[in-house]
């Protein structure tokens, strides 16, 4: 009989912390409510005590999120614990999880703090915790590279005064699935209170193993996993959700597990992540890439074609993928987009339709086809074009955004670029031109911001082909900074048959963000 599995999921908290990938309030929402509907039991919202942006994060998801828990970090400080328990009162099932290191290497060069010290820090960490409500979960930072004697003896003392979960950090992605393994089982023999409370992983990608750590941990007995939608996270990043689901779904034979995520809703939860971070999805990252049910060599189609688990080994329905393209184009009806664009995972609101139809009969008319990345990239960038995702709207009135009227652009070989753009700003129109800059992607930059008056420069810029076809769509990240540090860096996504276009909209798209900042 399979036992369930707890996903915890940590794009909120721990995913954001990949460079680049902050989030505005509403775009926490909006993931926050993909992850209710994709089936998570527990949402680390944030570390509240971090910042007024993650408390305020924390406080609106656990008001406006149902049936799933609502997490925040907090260090054995009360003063942390006090702010978590602030955000997190209004949350149907709150959680507070309080982290504190262990491992000899953190425990002398971070902490400076003995063994016992840090034994009683754990306690009273926990112990304050339990004052505001009674699911605590307790991390032991660096626990993979902790003597296994001493971590026994924090894992027993923090259960005793009350922690329900406690958690077991590959911190630096440092184990292997044997040790991982080993580490779980000598937990479950050695700890006499261990039935008391859940034993958790959360396990980093340095060396590509935060997935296999993971399973190797379910097959020793852990009963919660943490992890990321598209393995975001610190450095390499954590386990990949949608991988470790899937693998506990296709494997239930060997591990005896399950979640309740509702997988055909991965790739749409995915797509959703990867936009409102700007961290896109590889072709060939599992599950949810691109070339993940593709098949180009001949003796693979033809496998395929007689009978799909020759070279499948799940459905492409299974995670949100159809097994055929339905193609739609120039005459095409409402009926078909909405269809379709349900097939794909995205309920859309009147408006919404509305401004998704009109620009889709715009794409079919220089398309011959309009595919299924097609109609992802359109939906996910004319949805954010608007005041409201569809599901939360934003408290304060949004400035006027800018955005494109028209342009002109002339390059040629040895010659500066002559470029000339007019810009929208609520009613008014501004015009100017430009015959100089280093290239004409450097040259419509230098123009724009010339036009709206701020010092930025464009840090990163990354063009690729949403589907393929010479007709095919260009979809443009950029990265723009205003001044030192990583919260002075935006992103900005665009997508257009015309590969200026959407760099232009890229471009204008990381401006208002910075405005709206």
């Amino acid at each position: 009989m399979s036992r369930s599995i707890t996903i915890f999921d940590t794009t909120l908290r721990d995913g954001e912390q990949s460079p680049g990938a902050s989030m505005n309030l509403n775009e926490k929402l909006e993931v926050a409510s993909a992850l209710a509907e994709l089936g998570v039991d527990v949402i680390e919202a944030g570390f509240a005590i971090s910042s007024p942006g993650d408390f305020e994060s924390v406080r609106e998801i656990s008001k406006l999120i149902k049936g799933v828990s609502v997490c925040s970090l907090a260090r054995c400080r009360d003063a942390d614990i006090d702010c978590a328990w602030d955000a997190l009162q209004h949350a149907e099932n709150p959680r507070i999880h309080v982290v504190l290191a262990t491992s000899s290497i953190h425990r002398e060069h971070k902490l400076r703090k003995t063994e016992d010290e840090i034994i009683e820090m754990a306690v009273a960490g926990v112990k304050h915790a339990r004052m505001h409500c009674g699911n605590i979960e307790f991390s032991a930072e660096d626990a993979a590279r902790t003597d296994i004697e001493y971590l026994c003896r924090v894992v027993e003392a923090v259960i005793a005064v009350g922690a329900t979960t406690v958690n077991i950090p590959d911190t630096v992605g440092y184990t292997t699935p044997i040790e991982m393994f080993a580490r779980i089982e000598t937990l479950r023999h050695r700890v006499p209170n261990i039935d008391k409370a859940v034993i958790s992983v959360h396990c980093h990608n340095d060396l590509g193993m935060a997935v296999a750590n993971s399973l190797a941990a379910v097959h020793a007995g852990a009963g919660q996993i943490e992890c990321c939608i598209n393995g975001l996270g610190e450095r390499a990043g954590n386990c990949a959700l949608e991988e470790v689901v899937m693998a506990l779904k296709i494997r239930e034979d060997f591990y005896h597990a399950k979640t309740r995520i509702q997988t055909p809703r991965l790739v749409a939860t995915s797509r959703l992540v990867s936009t409102v971070t700007g961290l896109r999805v590889p072709r060939n990252k599992a599950i949810v890439g691109q070339n993940a049910f593709a098949h180009e060599s001949g003796i693979h189609q033809d496998g395929v074609i007689k009978y799909p688990k020759t070279y499948e080994i799940m459905k492409p329905e299974d995670v949100g993928f159809q097994k055929s393209e339905i193609v739609l184009g120039k005459h095409s009806g409402r009926a078909a987009l909405v269809d379709r664009a349900k097939h794909l995972g995205y309920s859309l609101i009147a408006e919404q339709l509305d401004t998704v139809f009109e620009e889709f009969k715009k794409l079919a008319d220089r398309k011959k086809e309009v595919f299924d990345a097609d109609l992802r990239a359109l939906i996910e960038q004319n949805i954010r074009k608007q005041g409201s995702t569809g599901i939360f709207t934003l408290k304060n009135p949004e400035k006027p955004e800018w955005s494109l009227g028209s342009y002109e652009l002339r390059s040629r070989t040895g010659k500066n670029p002559d470029v000339s753009i007019t810009l929208r700003h609520g009613d008014a129109q501004y015009t100017q031109s430009i015959g100089e800059g280093d290239g004409p992607i450097n040259a419509l930059f230098q123009v724009i911001i010339q036009i709206i008056g701020i010092k930025a420069t464009l840090k990163e810029y990354h063009v690729q082909s949403v589907t393929v076809g010479e007709d095919a769509q260009g979809e443009v990240s950029v990265l723009i900074q205003t001044g030192p540090g990583d919260e002075n860096v935006f992103r900005g996504h665009g997508v257009s048959t015309d590969t200026i276009e959407a760099t232009v909209h890229a471009i204008l798209a990381a401006i208002n963000r910075i405005r709206k900042t």
